[in-house]
């Protein structure tokens, strides 16, 4: 039987159709929660005891929350993108009679994984109005399968099954239509147009995500794990809104930043590697204290939770994991550390979440690389760069990572809400 957590995931997840949506549905449920929207462009009049969020580009947010009394800084992020297919400009290609799409490949996804898939749009188009610098934006999700990418038959291609590499320009652009005799039908234009209810004239431009149309599922003997995509990293986004909406603190500063362009490097106006979250942060701070003392003090004594998911122990390949730190799928939260700093964490940041974990009775187990196999990075070494603040990685352990489709154990998610929970509570 589902959990009220895993429930809401998979609601997140079939809303989560590409970061702009993320940010849409994170701002929908803050609002409807009390939460004040602001604008970057506006002075800020906040207040001890308030709630805020704000949205950066559309794909980025930033959520905080004022105590009444003075207390720590507690931070939180996750990102809100993905690996997937993204749609060129000028999008149709013709191939006699068949209508394609032009796309590029976002991320390190897993090519392969994406094949034979019902796939579907969604992302935002821009249309014109009277004044260039003010257009409209609007978001679309079609909602419905209108593509896919056809593998080739093993009849002609007898070696398919000792391995085929694909090639991003001629091997994964998506089958959407068939022509007949209008060769240069816009197709893609017209069904852009026809989600956003305006004449395909109007658009100027889109930012469009290719994702799987699929639902995510439980699966098992005993229901014990979840199939789904995007589980890379809207299991955290989740988490971390969860530890906001249900945060209670009377005191100090509790910030979730939601980041885009992680998969890429997030070194965008909207990603980690920007100053949006220091100058939000000093902005937040210098209403309480205009000399700027403030916030590096609270950096200083405060602490950060980097929410991205781990490498799950998988079963066919033990040889690929550490021989003693190994997550397993509904082991619990994951703490991530590497001496090379691409996850973020010293000693004491270790002892501070396991202790929170132990004290709440939330299981967590350990994260470290094979020695001769680099691992990823995320959000946290790049962040504690610009922000000099105690940081920890943690998530969610799955299998498959950046596979159309990942695996994680579905007790998981309960116990990094759990964490959260404590976590964005801030009570001291």
């Amino acid at each position: 039987m589902k959990d009220e957590a895993i429930t809401e995931l998979f609601a997140f997840i079939k809303s989560g159709t590409s970061p702009y949506h993320v940010v849409d549905c994170c701002s929908r449920k803050l609002k409807q929660a009390g939460f004040l929207e602001l604008d970057l462009k506006d002075a800020w009049q906040l207040h001890q005891g308030g709630a805020y969020f704000v949205k950066v580009y559309g794909s980025t947010l930033i959520a905080f929350r004022l105590g009444e009394e003075d207390g720590p800084l507690h931070l939180a992020t996750a990102h809100t993108d993905f690996p997937c297919l993204r749609v060129k400009p000028s999008a149709e290609v013709a191939v006699r009679g068949y209508g394609k799409v032009n796309v590029e490949i976002y991320g390190g996804m897993i090519r392969e994984s994406w094949l034979d898939r019902p796939l579907s749009l969604a992302g935002k188009v821009v249309l014109k109005t009277e004044d260039p610098y003010a257009p409209n934006t609007r978001l679309v999700d079609l909602q419905r399968p209108v593509m896919t990418i056809p593998r080739l038959a093993i009849h002609m291609n007898r070696a398919v099954n000792k391995g085929v590499e694909l090639n991003p320009q001629k091997d994964m652009l998506p089958l959407m239509t068939m022509l007949g005799d209008n060769l240069d039908e816009k197709y893609v234009l017209s069904c852009l147009a026809e989600a956003a209810g305006c004449p395909k004239e109007e658009i100027l431009s889109y930012d469009l995500t290719v994702y799987p149309w699929e639902e995510p599922c439980l699966l098992g003997a005993r229901n014990e794990f979840l199939s789904s995509p995007r589980l890379d990293n809207l299991t955290s986004v989740k988490a971390c809104l969860t530890g906001m909406l249900n945060g209670t603190s009377k005191n100090g500063l509790s910030v979730i930043a939601l980041f885009d362009n992680e998969e890429v490097g997030s070194r965008t106006k909207q990603g980690a590697a920007s100053q949006i979250l220091p100058m939000i942060l000093k902005r937040i701070y210098s209403k309480m204290d205009p000399s700027g003392e403030l916030y590096e003090r609270k950096l200083a004594g405060g602490f950060f939770l980097s929410l991205d998911v781990a490498h799950a122990f998988h079963p066919n390949y033990p040889e690929k994991n550490d021989v003693t730190n190994f997550p397993v799928l509904n082991g619990g939260v994951t703490l991530k550390m590497a001496c090379s700093q691409s996850y973020a964490g010293d000693a004491e940041a270790i002892g501070i979440v396991s202790a929170l974990c132990a004290e709440h009775q939330i299981p967590y187990q350990y994260y470290v690389n094979r020695s001769d196999i680099p691992g990823g990075s995320t959000l946290g070494s790049i962040l504690s760069a610009q922000l000099p603040i105690r940081t920890m990685d943690i998530g969610v352990p799955i299998l498959a990572m950046h596979s159309a489709r990942e695996t994680m154990g579905a007790a998981d998610q309960t116990a990094i809400e759990q964490l959260m929970n404590v976590y964005l509570g801030c009570e001291e």
